[in-house]
């Protein structure tokens, strides 16, 4: 993919590539997958840290294998998502995946049991006792140790909790509770402690100018500097409650796409966490330190000219999960200039748009949109259709395709 694309030629080489195929389809464009993972390559490199690809941002075991392989030694391994998922991606011959999310289900330790008894290393967050006893249930079971890292809430807290700024995640935020945890799953006969898991989500999730979210961008920077110093503190007071404890403290995970640069400046940690830079869905159009080219597409066919200056597709209703609203609809991409309509949105069966007088449509002609999170998209189609130039490459199954559905 070229820099200096416009829009009219990346329109009419994806028309091109898609020729003869029935819509509505699925694309991702490989040059821009390749601009995006070299550039996040060449921003870790040097950095002293490592990096894990966020498999819940591209859900395609296929693109997983490209982009780790094109990463280089920096890539170290995945982030799942669900027991099962990590699982899944341990039989495709994955190694080394952290589960970010606990379980209190026996039948999902049994999963990670399994995993690690087979000789892959599958690890997972957990916060409370009561994760443990499952893990270590499991895990006797099966005459292995399971890794575990601790997982801990670092959003922005004021007056005492009473003001919560962030995710809500992990009970733990005090390094003194971090350390007796950890210290309870070193204790274990049946666990390993393998480490920290410490993601800013309300850093990354916050994108630093936007005309979709209700705070000025001047507001949101403000915030997100006050909110990194806070985060940068706190992993700097567990670090060092560990070292007095004489802890070993192997891993040190936090990080987002849209948190790529504050992450890779805080000391603490060892590696960062990156899934929706490579897929470069809409919402991270918005950062001001690392901005992902578009990759990941789908395409709906014109249906209808219900009035000048109007088309209609069939179906689009691809909404993404999050708090509702604007910013989780997808976005009407190519041709240029093409605007949902505010009191009909992306319907389940159809999506009228205003077109604008130089784009010329008729029934027929694709509409290429993005949605707003790279891995929920993959939910919808059972491929990809991977393109280079103007010709599709290779075909990519996703989970779904795969026969694999984790929730």
């Amino acid at each position: 993919m070229d820099a200096m694309e416009t829009r009219q030629h990346r329109y009419d080489r994806y028309r091109k590539a898609l020729a003869g195929e029935a819509l509505p389809v699925a694309l991702v464009d490989m040059g821009a997958v390749d601009a995006n993972v070299d550039a996040v390559a060449s921003l870790v490199r040097g950095s002293g840290k490592t990096l894990r690809i966020g498999t819940k941002s591209v859900r395609s075991v296929d693109l997983l294998r490209h982009m780790l392989n094109r990463g280089g030694p920096s890539f170290r391994g995945l982030m799942a998502y669900a027991p099962a998922e990590a699982r899944f991606l341990a039989t495709q011959g994955f190694n080394d995946i952290l589960v970010a999310y606990p379980t209190a289900q026996a039948s999902d330790a049994r999963l990670l049991a399994e995993a690690n008894h087979e000789g892959k290393r599958v690890s997972i967050a957990v916060e409370e006792p009561i994760h443990l006893d499952l893990l270590e249930a499991a895990a006797a079971t099966y005459g292995v140790r399971i890794p575990v890292v601790v997982d801990i809430d670092v959003s922005l807290r004021r007056l005492g909790g009473r003001v919560h700024l962030g995710v809500r995640r992990s009970p733990l935020h005090e390094a003194r509770g971090v350390a007796d945890l950890a210290e309870r799953v070193a204790s274990s006969p049946h666990l390993e402690f393998a480490g920290l898991l410490g993601y800013e989500a309300h850093i990354a999730g916050t994108p630093d100018q936007t005309p979709l979210g209700p705070l000025p961008p001047r507001a949101k920077r403000a915030f997100k500097r006050i909110a990194c110093a806070a985060v940068t503190t706190l992993r700097h007071e567990i670090t060092t409650e560990f070292e007095r404890r004489r802890l070993p403290l192997p891993l040190f995970n936090g990080g987002g796409t849209g948190s790529v640069a504050s992450s890779l400046r805080d000391p603490s940690l060892t590696e960062i966490t990156v899934g929706s830079a490579f897929l470069g869905s809409h919402l991270f159009d918005h950062y001001d330190d690392f901005r992902p080219a578009p990759a990941a597409f789908f395409a709906l066919q014109v249906t209808r000219r219900p009035a000048p200056g109007f088309v209609t597709c069939q179906g689009g209703g691809l909404i993404a999960s999050g708090a509702a609203g604007p910013d989780r609809l997808p976005m009407p991409y190519l041709p240029e200039g093409l605007r949902l309509l505010d009191l009909e949105g992306a319907g389940e069966v159809q999506t009228p748009l205003a077109v604008p007088p130089h784009v010329k449509l008729a029934p027929g002609d694709p509409v290429f949109f993005r949605h707003a999170k790279a891995g929920e998209l993959a939910t919808f189609f059972r491929d990809y259709l991977l393109v280079r130039g103007d010709h599709v490459e290779s075909r990519a199954l996703t989970y779904r395709g795969a026969g694999a559905c984790f929730h």
